[in-house]
């Protein structure tokens, strides 16, 4: 093979790096999902309470066994379904044309279309690591009497199906599936928009900085528009109520706390999409 050729790494290393990306942004994770479930807080207020009541590394990395295995359930799942996905539809435009499937190139509708696609399949294979993740780092906005201090992930799993039902698993399923499509597909939809206009400015050149300015303006973009789902499904995950809905949730949220609602854990959710796009 000659040294120019495209060289395609397997998908679960991109579930590795995702994991390690977790271990770095955890506490983010942690101030997130405290900042959509609890008391209205700033960030540093959220992290500072935590750590304050809990210690640094309990009160920063609670939760984090869920955090883990969501990575290598929803991550592993969305890079292995996109690159074959991917490898599917490079085939079928090169059985068409006699150009080196290898070099084919992937319009940027079917890239989206695929990331969407592989965005849905994983948001089903994680949502129960996504459960249990949203639940134990948000036990703390509990009275101690009503938490469910999950000892682990596995703890967790076992106790939710023992005591509410194997379909307590897919609780806020709809939102989060809807949350991973337009995360995945609005950061790739915006990522080369971006791209191309920073270097019209004539400011910037191929590199590290452009990719890194562009994939943050792509995340704010993504960020902002999953926002409300993501609120949405914390809340209905954080909750064992069989009457919680995604309707009566919006409802309520817009009726105790307006329009606000809908960008609660919006900076730590942001800042923690840079090492986990990365």
């Amino acid at each position: 093979s000659t040294s120019n050729e495209y060289k395609q790494y397997p998908f679960w290393l991109g579930g590795m790096a995702a994991s390690m990306a977790a271990i770095c942004t955890h506490p983010l994770d942690v101030a997130k999902v405290r900042m959509q479930t609890g008391p209205s807080r700033s960030m540093i207020k959220t992290l500072f309470v935590a750590i304050k009541s809990d210690g640094i590394i309990k009160g920063a990395y609670t939760g984090l066994s869920a955090s883990l295995l969501r990575q290598m359930t929803y991550s592993l799942t969305r890079f292995g379904i996109y690159d074959s996905i991917k490898t599917l539809i490079s085939l079928q435009n090169s059985s068409s044309s006699s150009s080196n499937p290898a070099k084919k190139r992937i319009s940027s509708t079917e890239m989206v279309l695929a990331a969407s696609l592989a965005g849905a399949i994983g948001g089903f294979a994680g949502n129960p690591a996504d459960v249990i993740l949203v639940r134990m780092t948000g036990d703390i906005n509990y009275p101690i009497h009503q938490r469910k201090l999950y000892r682990n992930c596995f703890d967790g799993l076992f106790r939710m199906i023992r005591e509410e039902g194997i379909e307590s698993l897919a609780r806020g399923l709809g939102p989060n599936i809807s949350r991973a499509i337009l995360m995945n597909a609005s950061q790739l939809a915006t990522y080369d928009s971006f791209k191309c206009t920073l270097l019209n400015t004539r400011f910037f050149d191929e590199g590290l900085y452009l990719h890194f300015c562009a994939s943050s303006m792509a995340g704010a973009v993504a960020t902002t528009i999953c926002s409300p789902f993501d609120v949405v499904k914390s809340r209905i995950m954080n909750t064992t109520s069989k009457s919680t809905t995604v309707i009566s949730v919006i409802k309520e949220s817009f009726k105790n706390e307006g329009i606000g609602w809908i960008f609660r854990g919006w900076t730590p959710a942001f800042i923690r999409l840079g090492p986990n796009t990365v």
